[in-house]
Formats: C-alpha cells, sequence, structure tokens
C-alpha cells in the first residue's frame, strides 16, 4: 500500500504521523495512505521556499525558460504515468486524465515564453536627461491550493506562471487525489529547478490555514466551492496576501430554435458528463427554448443511453466513478430531491449498468451514472445548487429572454454557451450575459493558456483570473524607474562575442 508524502526542499518527508486514507473509486477499497501537514510541516516548506526564491529570483529569464521547455518535455514524456495515477485515484477514465494533462501542459508552453512576457516599458527623455522605465518583479513565496476535480491540470495553471516569473511555490494538492502532485514534483527536479523553489505540503485546514496565516507567504491561488473560497479570499487578505480564488459555478446552456439539435446533443453530454460531471466548466442546466424541448430531451437521451460506464483504466469505459463515496450519495440525493420539486427523472444514473459489475447503486465504488432531469423548474435547488457530479437538468423556456434572465439571475457566472445558427443572436448574448467564459456552439468555453481562466460573480473572489496575461500579473508587482545619468565615461575595448550569462 502507497503511502504518500511531502516534497519539501527538494525530497521526500514523512513529516506528522497524521495521515488520510486514499480510496480507488472503482473499487471502493483503501489504495493507500497519505501525509497530513502540521503547522510545523508547513513552514519548512515556507522556509525552504523562502531560502530557495533569492538565487531564482536573480537567475536570468532565458535560463528559466530553458528549465520550463525541459520540464515541458519531461512532463510530455510521462503523460501516460501521470493520467494512470489520475484515473487511479480520482477515477476519471484514462483519456480524459489524458486530456487533463495535455491542457495543463499549454499553460507550461505559455510560460515558456516569459522573457517576452515580462518585457516592461521605456520612455527616454522625459526629462531632461531623465528616462522612465517599468519593470515586474516576482512576489516571493506563493501557493496554491487545488481541488481533486483536476489534480495536474489545475496546479499547471498556477505553478509554471508562478516559477516562470521568479517566484517559489508551495503547492496543496486534494488530499483525494495527490501522487500527481509528486511526480509533477519529481520532473520539476530532472528538470534542473533548484531545490526549494516548488514544494508540496500534502493536508487538510491545517495546512490551508497555516498557508493563509503565514507571514513569508505572499500571494495564494485557490480553485474549489464557492464558501471555500470566500474563505480562502477573506483569511488571505486579512493577512496582507494577493489572492486569487475562484469557486463554484452552474453552468447553462441556451438552446435558440435554429440551433443544430444533433451538435446541441452531443454538446450537451459531453460537457454533461465528461469527468462524471465533476467539473467547474461541466454545464449542467440545458434551457430549451420552445418549441425544441422534447425532440432535444429525445436526443440526449439516446445517446446517454449508449454511453460506457466503467473503471478509468479499462480503455472502453467513457464514464469513471465518482471520486468519494460520500460525493457519489450526495450527488445521487438531488434525485429524490429533484422528484419532490417537480421534475422528471427520465435518465436514472442508479440504474445505469456498470461494466464488469451491476447496477451502479449495487456495484462497489463510487458509482453513480449520467443522469437526466426534464421539466426542472427555475429556482428550485436542483436548478441553482452546485451538485459537481453527472447530473443534466433541462429547463424549458418560452424565449431567448427567459433564458437570459435565468443565467443572469443566478448566483455563480462562471461558464455559459448559446447554440445558434443566428450570428445576431449570439453576439446579443454574448454581450448581455454577465458571465466571464462564453461559447458560442462551444460547450466548454475553457481559454486557451495565453487567455485569462475565471468566472464573474460568487465564481471569483480576488481581482485577476488565472493563466494568460493575468496570471503574469497576479505573480508579479510592477515599479517604475525614473533615471538620470551624466554623459557616460569610456568602459573600454572588448571585441569577445557577447553572451546572456
Amino acid at each position: 500500500m502507497k503511502a504518500v508524502k511531502h516534497w519539501i526542499d527538494g525530497a521526500l518527508t514523512d513529516g506528522d504521523p497524521r495521515t488520510s486514507e486514499i480510496f480507488n473509486p472503482a473499487t471502493g477499497e483503501v489504495s493507500g495512505t497519505v501525509a497530513l501537514a502540521s503547522v510545523a510541516d508547513v513552514d519548512a516548506a515556507v522556509a525552504a521556499a523562502a531560502a530557495a526564491f533569492p538565487g531564482w529570483r536573480d537567475t536570468s529569464l532565458v535560463k528559466r525558460a530553458q528549465v520550463l521547455f525541459k520540464f515541458r518535455e519531461l512532463m510530455y514524456a510521462h503523460r501516460d504515468e501521470m493520467a494512470a495515477l489520475i484515473s487511479a485515484e480520482h477515477g476519471k477514465v484514462h483519456g480524459d486524465a489524458l486530456g487533463e494533462v495535455a491542457r495543463g501542459l499549454e499553460v507550461v508552453e505559455f510560460a515558456c515564453g516569459i522573457p517576452h512576457l515580462l518585457k516592461g516599458g521605456f520612455s527616454e527623455g522625459v526629462s531632461t536627461r531623465v528616462d522612465s522605465y517599468s519593470i515586474r518583479q516576482p512576489l516571493g513565496v506563493v501557493a496554491g491550493i487545488t481541488p481533486f476535480n483536476f489534480p495536474a491540470m489545475v496546479p499547471m495553471w498556477m505553478y509554471p506562471i508562478a516559477i516562470a516569473c521568479g517566484n517559489a511555490f508551495i503547492l496543496k494538492p486534494s488530499e483525494k487525489d495527490p501522487s500527481a502532485s509528486l511526480l509533477m514534483a519529481r520532473l520539476w527536479k530532472e528538470a534542473g529547478l533548484p531545490d526549494g523553489v516548488f514544494n508540496v505540503v500534502q493536508g487538510d485546514k491545517v495546512a490551508v490555514d497555516r498557508l493563509l496565516e503565514h507571514p513569508d507567504v505572499r500571494g495564494v491561488s485557490f480553485v474549489g466551492s464557492t464558501p471555500i473560497a470566500r474563505y480562502v479570499y477573506e483569511t488571505g487578505t486579512a493577512h496582507g496576501k494577493r489572492v486569487q480564488a475562484l469557486g463554484g459555478a452552474k453552468n447553462h446552456m441556451l438552446v435558440l430554435p435554429d440551433a443544430d439539435l444533433d451538435l446541441v446533443a452531443d454538446s450537451a453530454v459531453s460537457a454533461g458528463f465528461g469527468s462524471a460531471g465533476e467539473r467547474c466548466m461541466a454545464i449542467s442546466v440545458v434551457l430549451a427554448v420552445d418549441p425544441v424541448g422534447d425532440e432535444l430531451v429525445q436526443k440526449i437521451v439516446e445517446r446517454v443511453e449508449r454511453l460506457t460506464v466503467g473503471p478509468g483504466d479499462d480503455p472502453a469505459s467513457e464514464m469513471g466513478p465518482l471520486v468519494t463515496g460520500p460525493h457519489r450519495d450526495k450527488v445521487a440525493s438531488y434525485l429524490d430531491l429533484a422528484v419532490e420539486e417537480g421534475a422528471k427523472v427520465v435518465v436514472d444514473g442508479r440504474e445505469t449498468a456498470v461494466k464488469g459489475g451491476g447496477k451502479a447503486s449495487e456495484t462497489p465504488g463510487f458509482w453513480l451514472g449520467p443522469t437526466v432531469l426534464d421539466q426542472v423548474k427555475p429556482g428550485t435547488r436542483v436548478h441553482t445548487e452546485e451538485i459537481f457530479g453527472p447530473v443534466l437538468s433541462i429547463v424549458r423556456v418560452s424565449s431567448y429572454e427567459e433564458g437570459l434572465e435565468i443565467i443572469n439571475g443566478g448566483e455563480f457566472g462562471n461558464g455559459t454557451a448559446v447554440f445558434t445558427n443566428d450570428g445576431g443572436a449570439a453576439r446579443r448574448f454574448q454581450n448581455e450575459v454577465e458571465v466571464g467564459m462564453i461559447g458560442v456552439n462551444v460547450p466548454i468555453p475553457v481559454p486557451m493558456a495565453f487567455y485569462s481562466f475565471g468566472g464573474w460573480k460568487a465564481s471569483l473572489f480576488g481581482d485577476t483570473h488565472v493563466h494568460g496575461t493575468e496570471g503574469v500579473h497576479f505573480y508579479t508587482r510592477g515599479k517604475v524607474i525614473t533615471s538620470r545619468w551624466l554623459d557616460p565615461s569610456h568602459g573600454g575595448v572588448n571585441l569577445g562575442f557577447p553572451t546572456n550569462k
């Protein structure tokens, strides 16, 4: 049975004897244990990062980029190993896990351009013999607190840019699927990153609170549920830190009558049930504008009934289990609630056949198949609450205006999509909808790495989104220098070819 440890100052360390169990979601069996950091363990990681920071800060941009290029090569070479770790502890199928690694690598590739991304501005002769210019410098020690649903991709939204900018980074991954973090740490060391620049503290609330309170941690990035995002933002800022905290979501897809319903059905099933619905960009509500509701529901059901649900390491599986038993039970409880609220369960994930087993509700492991709810009433709990599982709700609306009002009236503002063949309607939607990331005939509008990821309203606490140029700005702070120099003295002859050292 494996024992997942911390990674501090370039080496594995045991730390506090407290541990938590790691499960195989496909079987429900315990597959290992993970260390839970004490305050002293976090302090040791911060001390290692603080000691490593000055040397890394003063490392040239070209050298930093070389380390990032090497790390990218190693991550790509080990992508199957990384995907296998994710499938074993999270439960998602291997192909989905590979996709997660690929999207994370896009941010690494973006960060490899750090010599360009950190260029400042220069104004010559703002006054007599006076020049002004701007530069951006790293914060120091920064931390990332990441969720269980993307144990490789979400950390890669953070640490490549933080490290490229010259910071030292501490990762606190989810204790539910922690093994990916240690593989990343090992590859950073192999890539030539100095010890202490990247550290991993496994743990629970004890580790989170210490990172939020430690005076030497300058910035914190977080992705998770809205209540915890609010707590991280308020606690971190109260201790003088820069914080970006991404919260939950309830993403709607607005389907106009002129949309291609086959494309809509394919997109709704893919966006609703990929990664077992455990993602903040999942489409969980389809707003079907009359009169397309009946036909669309039929097409969605046809596709859902053809899905293969099974263990993540089985190549035939298209959707795996949920991450833990308690989470599966919470998601499943919404099915009975939906009936109480007047909705109709047209596909019951508890009855789904699991490959190699029986019905989802009777098979060992944390199983719940794709679930489709029709005639969901706007404003009910099933409609408004973040379920974070494979539950797709169909809400019937009479018009574009009614659908837009429902989206804008929600608590969250993470992602949304409109499906239509009318360019004017799409343009109107992207202008009027109060959401941070919008898809037009694209169900999961996750931006490419050179743009920034993040929502509005209760989906984001803080002023900056992750990765892209906003990520660079989050992990740096600006200086403006105004200088005056006398006429230069002669420095002598040097015929050697200029080099970057």
